[in-house]
């Protein structure tokens, strides 16, 4: 009982930090003209995979799995696309929110596609280029692109999002306010975030689904809490490049991880140690990514049902990303 105790407490938490941190993001974007999507892309991306980050730093030199690390990554990517999709159904006046959303987030998803892509390259060919020992070429190229890409972000960003909402600022308070209130609310998530895998772990234990599918995707799930309450209270809120540019900056921010991960994976290159069966979720995230450029370059004007068609047609790859690694994970 403790344990689901915990894990609803750590829930709670998050959600409520979760809106707070959107509320000071948003600030943060306005006073300072950066844009929300960069904001949400950098900063808010940086918060909420913190977790991810752990997971696969224990992962990679404490239990030294690459596949644990690595599905950690690719999983997230592919959850997070998912989280976006369920996004489109909380916006208000029935509109897509690939409509709703700036078109410079097609900058960022089409980065996250080069990033993912190079990932599944390593994972499929047989060799690499060996830095050190146990760090490849791979890994390196991944560092050097995450930081390229938020500089090309960046200046995109200062053209365009920066010169709208520069001085549209409805906010009282001073940018330092805002700042210390979002690194404040940040540590929160960020403690509740580290502590939440330990608790939804026990939980899946004690229910019996500790060694199973299903826990498995309990524990990524809870991973993902940030995520899902930093853009759900951006969305809520009005601030839908916010939420968007979480997301899709989380899935350029996860490679980055994937780099790092390889750095404390001291048995060889971790890409190659890595299972094949990863390639699925990297052919299911680009898809999703491209799906997602299609919707903002396209640009709906509405929706009949919960979802558009866009983000519908997301959400059954993602669901196709579940279903084939689960008859991968079943032993015939």
């Amino acid at each position: 009982m403790n344990s689901y105790l915990g894990f609803l407490i750590c829930a709670a938490v998050i959600l409520f930090a979760g809106k707070k941190l959107s509320y000071y993001g948003d600030a943060i974007a306005k006073l300072t003209g950066l844009g929300r999507a960069w904001i949400g892309l950098v900063f808010m991306a940086a918060v909420t995979s913190l977790p991810e980050l752990m997971v696969g730093i224990s992962s990679s030199a404490l239990i030294q799995s690459a596949d644990l690390a690595a599905g950690d990554i690719f999983g997230s990517c592919a959850f997070n696309l998912g989280i976006l999709a369920l996004m489109d159904a909380f916006i208000k006046n029935r509109r897509p929110i690939f409509t709703e959303a700036s078109q410079s987030h097609i900058l960022s998803a089409a980065l996250g596609i080069i990033l993912v892509s190079m990932a599944g390259v390593g994972l499929f060919l047989p060799f690499d280029v060996y830095i050190t020992p146990s760090i490849g070429l791979t890994s390196i190229l991944f560092i050097i692109i995450y930081f390229f890409s938020i500089r090309v972000i960046y200046l995109h960003e200062k053209k365009s999002a920066g010169r709208d909402e520069k001085n549209k600022s409805s906010y009282s308070f001073t940018l330092k306010k805002a700042i210390t209130m979002y690194v404040v609310f940040a540590v929160v998530i960020i403690s509740a975030a580290l502590t939440i895998p330990y608790f939804a772990e026990e939980v899946a234990y004690q229910s019996g689904l500790g060694n199973t599918f299903v826990g498995t995707l309990f524990l990524a799930a809870s991973t993902s809490l940030p995520e899902v309450a930093v853009s759900l209270s951006a969305v809520r809120m009005g601030s839908v490049d916010l939420s968007v540019g979480n997301l899709l900056g989380s899935n350029i921010f996860n490679i980055l991880i994937l780099a790092i991960d390889d750095i404390f994976y001291t048995k060889g290159h971790l890409l190659k140690d890595a299972s094949e069966s990863n390639l699925i979720s990297v052919i299911c995230v680009v898809i999703m990514s491209a799906i997602a450029i299609t919707g903002l370059t396209y640009r709906l004007e509405s929706k009949r049902f919960l979802l558009a068609l866009d983000a519908f047609l997301i959400f059954i790859v993602y669901a196709l990303n579940i279903i084939l690694l689960y008859y991968l994970a079943v032993p015939v």
